[in-house]
């Protein structure tokens, strides 16, 4: 079983560029987004380019792609994607569904039954030198699926468990056990354990508290926030509230 005592931060900063190509132009800049995320204690940069480019657009992966944090390029399994990544060498690919209707990516990817598909672009990404993750739901049947894929790395989908903060200490308990249970099989599996998708300060130290989770990836809350506090201060209070939870594991 893979624990580690540090968890990484991954900021996803697409919603800098859904403002930015709300009136066009280079206000305000992902690149700068970036850096002042790297200043204020994130490990790495998460970016989605989609199919329609709605925010994140190819320049913008050329340019994060020079940083000197770890870039994660967020894609689907097309033959575009792939060839995208496969010219700029991101750190790191993570494979999401997408629907161009849909507002967000809204659930995990169905790796069990898209084998077929799923095979040939885990296996090229892989062959570039690029780490490899699948998002998906935290369903034992996706995690053997993205083992038999040989995919190194899942990230769990976060969003049913950050839905259910509204709905009662019942429900949330219960989503949040399903992530539990899902990390420890994963790493029980040989898995690397990420999670990410709609947490917020309210939501993050449950999840930052499981021991099998290395790394969680956060954007739209920390864009929104940092309207009120600037972005620094909102990584900088989302790294705090990763750091102490983490640092309960290890101390327990």
């Amino acid at each position: 079983m893979r624990q580690s005592s540090l968890l990484r931060l991954g900021v996803n900063i697409d919603h800098v560029a859904t403002i930015r190509n709300a009136r066009g132009g280079d206000h305000p800049d992902p690149l700068r987004a970036a850096e002042i995320a790297a200043t204020a204690g994130a490990d790495g940069i998460t970016a989605h380019l989609r199919e329609d480019r709605r925010h994140i657009g190819d320049r913008d992966i050329e340019r994060l792609r020079r940083l000197a944090l770890p870039l994660n390029l967020e894609m689907a399994a097309t033959k575009e994607m792939l060839a995208i990544a496969l010219h700029h060498r991101p750190h790191a690919a993570c494979i999401v569904p997408e629907r161009r209707e849909e507002r967000t990516t809204e659930g995990g990817i169905d790796a069990a039954g898209q084998r077929d598909r799923l095979q040939s672009i885990v296996a090229a990404l892989g062959d570039a030198g690029i780490r490899v993750s699948l998002f998906v739901e935290a369903e034992r049947r996706q995690l053997d699926a993205a083992v038999a894929l040989g995919a190194p790395v899942v990230e769990l989908h976060t969003g049913t468990y950050c839905e259910a903060w509204q709905s009662g200490a019942e429900a949330f308990e219960r989503e949040r056990e399903r992530l539990v249970e899902a990390a420890r099989y994963g790493a029980g599996v040989g898995l690397e354990i990420h999670a990410g998708h709609g947490l917020a300060y309210d939501t993050v130290k449950p999840v930052a508290a499981i021991p099998e989770v290395s790394e969680l990836n956060i954007g739209h809350y920390l864009i929104g926030e940092a309207i009120f506090v600037g972005l620094a201060e909102s990584v900088r209070t989302m790294r705090r509230l990763m750091d102490e939870a983490r640092a309960e594991v290890v101390t327990a």
